[in-house]
């Protein structure tokens, strides 16, 4: 049960930087109706299908689009706080009172406001979008899952696991064994093993809703580097609070290091301090740049059903035998990669933590 709690207290922090974070980056939306569009452009189709957006789209039927509306939540510093439905902006067609979608220049995607003098800036965002929507339903689900095991445990823990306990029991105890034990050590991975499973299982479970076409799934979630971000970040500080003394000595001082590496221009020291800060940034990159990917060459294959399309229909009809194989295929793949993505960063995340509590003297 102390893991429940700490599960239940990781997620809920992880909602506030995300939501400030990727309401000021990149929320883009539908693409604007272009009746004078002749050629299909697979660039934009890719980057709609795995951008965060304001509504979540879920089909078109001719003229119809089918989606669910979001909260916009915006502080302006001429309006103050507005708060209304994506429908007001008609799939980016429209604005709302001074504000609307941008389609290009720097602000593309994102909602901007028009001042009286003509000129677009940014106002403070906070809307619930796509992603932000994508992160309650997995914290829901994450929650539902783990308090109903946590409840099976509690009233009988010598019971054999059964229904969801005897598939999420495996892969703790891989977590806690092979991952925490392992890079940590037997005297302190109790108190990092919350912080680690909450980070895989977030982890993986984002990853399979990504691959899910229809709602909830389709949300590109961990492919959204705010998230990543986020994530990275509360590794980063875990391992910077709870380093011991040797670890920062090692990195200022580094015994056994020639002096001239350290005087007069103190090169090691430089280089060590700037792991503190890379380590992070790649687990930062990695999950973001990895599961991206995955989603990009899927659609990618997807797309050259309609690149051959415009060439010749026969060649788009012959083409698309083999896209969709090829996009199958990848599917398949990024199944074992959404397992293998979360693994990498909780044991990076492992290791990092380990690497800092250890108390080097002692060797």
């Amino acid at each position: 049960m102390h893991c429940i709690k700490a599960l239940i207290i990781s997620l809920l922090l992880i909602v506030v930087p995300v939501q400030i974070i990727s309401g000021n980056t990149h929320a883009k939306s539908p693409e604007k109706a272009d009746s004078t569009a002749r050629h299909f452009e697979p660039g934009k189709l890719i980057f709609h299908h795995i951008g965060d957006a304001y509504e979540w789209h879920i089909a078109t039927f001719d003229e119809f689009h089918l989606s669910i509306p979001l909260p916009v939540i915006l502080y302006s510093e001429t309006s103050g706080f507005q708060a209304f439905m994506s429908t007001e902006f008609h799939h980016g067609t429209a604005g709302y009172k001074s504000f609307h979608i941008s389609h290009e220049g720097k602000y593309e995607g994102k909602i901007v406001e028009t001042l009286p003098d003509g000129t677009e800036v940014r106002p403070w965002d906070i809307s619930i979008t796509k992603n932000t929507l994508s992160l309650f339903i997995s914290i829901v689900l994450i929650l539902s899952i783990f308090i109903s095991i946590g409840k099976k445990y509690s009233a009988d823990s010598n019971r054999a696991p059964k229904g969801l306990q005897s598939f999420a029991e495996p892969i703790i105890l891989f977590i806690r064994d092979d991952v925490a034990k392992s890079a940590i050590g037997d005297k302190n991975y109790q108190k990092y093993l919350p912080y680690l499973l909450t980070a895989f299982f977030f982890i993986f479970l984002n990853n399979l809703l990504g691959l899910v076409p229809v709602f909830p799934g389709g949300a590109n979630l961990t492919g959204n580097i705010a998230v990543t971000m986020v994530l990275a970040l509360f590794t980063f500080f875990i391992t910077s609070y709870n380093a011991s003394k040797s670890y920062w000595m090692h990195i200022v001082n580094m015994p056994g290091v020639p002096w001239w590496l350290k005087f007069p221009i103190p090169l090691m020291p430089i280089v060590e301090g700037m792991g503190v800060i890379i380590k992070p940034f790649v687990l930062m990159v990695r999950l973001f740049a990895n599961i991206s990917a995955g989603h990009i060459i899927a659609l990618g294959f997807y797309c050259l059903i309609f690149i051959f399309g415009e060439m010749n229909v026969y060649a788009g009809y012959g083409v698309s035998v083999m896209s969709v194989l090829f996009t199958v295929f990848m599917s398949l793949i990024e199944l074992l990669v959404s397992f293998l993505q979360a693994y990498v960063f909780t044991l990076l995340s492992a290791l990092y933590i380990g690497m800092a509590i250890e108390n080097h003297d002692e060797h």
